[in-house]
């Protein structure tokens, strides 16, 4: 378990931040985030090539910025920058373990969730932080098979719905979870699922959700 405090900070969409001592690590900072959202980034997480996940001139701002920065992701985004960040761009898929700045991250997830069957099916990976402290799956419902603490919840998409948002959490069994993927929401789709994903919901199996608004921050429990 981390001993350091770890705090997450809800950004835009489907983007977040994490700070422990001095790092910075950001995950999934894409167009439907805030401009800024990766800039004073040590490291960047993404999980995959879609614009809401994958901004690229956002992510050349970020490295700019900080030249100690580095970014880990799948092989079709990392081909897209790499040539203008030698030795900074680090392609990653299911299985890998790295350090990101003072990070440990494991990969999982292989595949975007099935949008429809007639559109093809596009790489995407998921993060799991500090030995389960936090999961962001990217666009899947991947189980990692392993215990997790926070998982980073995509609650509405166009490839999901409410009951597998819900038998998702109950099968990965964290403690706590917070809602990502939200930026299509308007409020009152914000007030169905907070009440669905509550108590008055069919219930998550005993983990506990909360709803950040972006910039709003939270000390991870040790």
């Amino acid at each position: 378990m981390n001993l350091t405090t770890t705090k997450l900070i809800k950004k835009g969409h489907a983007c977040v931040v994490l700070v422990k001592d001095e790092a910075t690590l950001v995950i999934d900072p894409g167009g439907f985030s805030e401009p800024d959202a990766a800039v004073g980034a040590d490291a960047i997480l993404v999980t995959h090539e879609h614009p809401d996940h994958f901004d690229e001139g956002r992510l050349r701002t970020a490295m700019e910025a900080n030249p100690g920065a580095e970014i880990w992701t799948l092989r079709s985004v990392a081909e897209q920058l790499a040539p203008a960040f030698p030795g900074r761009v680090h392609t990653v898929g299911h299985g890998d373990a790295f350090t990101a700045a003072d990070f440990e991250v494991e990969v999982h997830g292989e595949l975007h969730a099935v949008i429809h069957p007639d559109l093809p099916r596009v790489t995407n990976v998921g993060y799991v932080v500090d030995d389960g402290q936090v999961f962001h799956p990217g666009d899947a419902l991947t189980v990692p098979g392993r215990p997790v603490e926070n998982l980073m919840l995509p609650v509405h998409a166009p490839w999901s719905k409410l009951s597998e948002v819900v038998d998702y959490v109950r099968e990965v069994r964290p403690d706590r979870t917070f809602s990502l993927h939200d930026g299509l929401l308007s409020d009152n789709g914000f007030a169905i699922y907070d009440r669905m994903l509550g108590e008055a919901g069919p219930g998550l199996g005993g983990a506990v959700h909360r709803r950040l608004v972006p910039g709003e921050s939270t000390d991870l429990p040790d």
